[in-house]
């Protein structure tokens, strides 16, 4: 019983280890395509965050509570 018990480890931690060196290849693999296809990078410009932005989801939230 304890030697089915230790077979079933191996075989489930060899499973799990195989997994992960395949996800680790066909990582690299499409590391080395987008090379080949790079997307445009669209370059945005944060805007600092408005006081009145934040006041006015402050004010929703407080008549949203007082209503209920």
């Amino acid at each position: 019983m304890l030697m089915q018990g230790v077979i079933f480890m191996v075989v489930g931690m060899t499973m799990v280890f195989l997994f992960l060196i395949i996800m680790v290849i066909i990582m690299k693999f499409m590391a080395v395509l987008l090379r080949f296809c790079p997307e445009a990078v669209k370059e945005t410009v944060a805007s600092p965050p408005s006081l009145a932005n934040g006041l006015e989801e402050v004010a929703v939230a407080i008549a949203a509570c007082q209503k209920y």
